[in-house]
């Protein structure tokens, strides 16, 4: 069982007004663990509020896991790791990926909790990073590998030493054979660049892309047939 908090005060569920923006990190969240073999409940958004928000992970304790999507950061209104600091332990505060760097990693009271980016394309990246083998991990079961397709590139990856990074790209089958052309290199707040791609290319910590020419495997999204 895996509850899924969105939060940010200028998230509405429906019908938003100007300067609103319609939640979507929750649902995709959601859907993802249901996909993935959990039971999801998807909660209602939750405000930029250190008592809001301590009252919203304390709830749902009783569940296996607790992701929260937004506020992970170190902004003004990023509230959630001080929250997770006072209720619980903070096992991990950024990692090394781009996008989806500043995921929170913590455990309260003997539960779980995720905090996710805000950013939609780096908070579907931290959900397969880590989201998806929490849910392995407390239901005792084992992922299957997402399908993979070699592919030569259409153009060159560029990626920073130390970070591994995951790049979209769109995959093309034709008689010359199966390429990859890169849709997004950044931008983790363009959720059309998810729904544009295939899928996407991990890069390695250990080197600074891949040229153009070179065979790189492609994870294809879990929900391409």
């Amino acid at each position: 069982r895996v509850s899924v908090v969105p939060t940010g005060e200028e998230l509405v569920q429906s019908d938003p007004d100007p300067g609103e923006v319609i939640e979507t990190n929750g649902i995709t969240v959601s859907q993802l663990v249901e996909r993935w073999g959990g039971s999801a409940t998807y909660r209602d958004v939750v405000t930029d509020d250190p008592s809001a928000l301590r009252e919203a992970i304390e709830r749902d304790l009783d569940h296996d896991v607790v992701v929260t999507t937004g506020g992970s950061s170190v902004g003004e209104r990023d509230y959630l790791p001080e929250v997770l600091s006072e209720v619980g332990e903070i096992l991990v505060h950024g990692v090394a990926l781009k996008p989806g760097h500043p995921v929170v990693l913590a455990v309260v009271d003997g539960t779980p909790v995720l905090g996710l980016p805000g950013y939609p394309v780096a908070c579907i990246v931290n959900a397969w990073q880590f989201v998806r083998p929490a849910v392995n991990w407390v239901s005792g079961t084992t992922a299957d590998e997402p399908a993979r397709v070699e592919a030569r590139l259409e153009r060159k990856i560029r990626s920073e030493p130390g970070i591994r990074s995951c790049v979209r790209v769109t995959v093309d089958d034709s008689e010359g054979g199966t390429t990859a052309e890169p849709v997004h290199e950044s931008g983790a707040s363009i959720l059309s660049s998810v729904s544009l791609a295939d899928g996407w290319v991990q890069v390695p910590e250990s080197i600074e892309g891949y040229d153009a020419g070179e065979t790189v495997p492609v994870e294809f999204w879990e929900a391409m047939p």
